[in-house]
């Protein structure tokens, strides 16, 4: 084989540094007043509607809606993005990642979990009766 090819082909099987994740002020500008639902694969599993001022709206599909909020924390593995809710006040972090039709996550508070969860734009809206004032 000839060196430049073996080089390129040795290239092409390293894998790319991965992306860092998002930033707060990344993370921000992408989703303030915007709600998404979240997956594992084809079928949601809950929507979060975010707000100003940091605040979210989280409810598991077919459950009741939690008010909370989110902040940053640096992490050495880069910018983790924290929720705390009314009804769980110890913050969940995670890592976001920008993708092309939306965004992926990946949790970090149980290093066994490998799940991507892929975030994407809400076709119905929050709907949340057990917050209406």
């Amino acid at each position: 084989m000839h060196p430049s090819l073996a080089l390129a082909l040795a290239l092409l099987a390293t894998p790319a540094p991965a992306e860092p994740p998002l930033t707060d002020t990344a993370f921000d500008s992408y989703t303030a007043g915007r709600t998404f639902s979240f997956s594992t694969g084809a079928a949601p599993f809950g929507q979060e509607w975010y707000g100003p001022g940091r605040r979210v709206i989280w409810a598991f599909s077919d459950d009741d809606c939690v008010n909370g909020q989110w902040h940053a924390e640096d992490r050495p593995t880069g910018t983790a993005i924290c929720f705390a809710y009314d009804d769980m006040p110890d913050p969940q972090c995670w890592h976001f990642f920008a993708a092309p039709d939306g965004l992926t996550a990946r949790f970090l508070g149980n290093p066994a979990n490998d799940l991507t969860y892929f975030i994407r734009d809400s076709a119905t809206g929050l709907i949340c009766p057990n917050l209406a004032s």
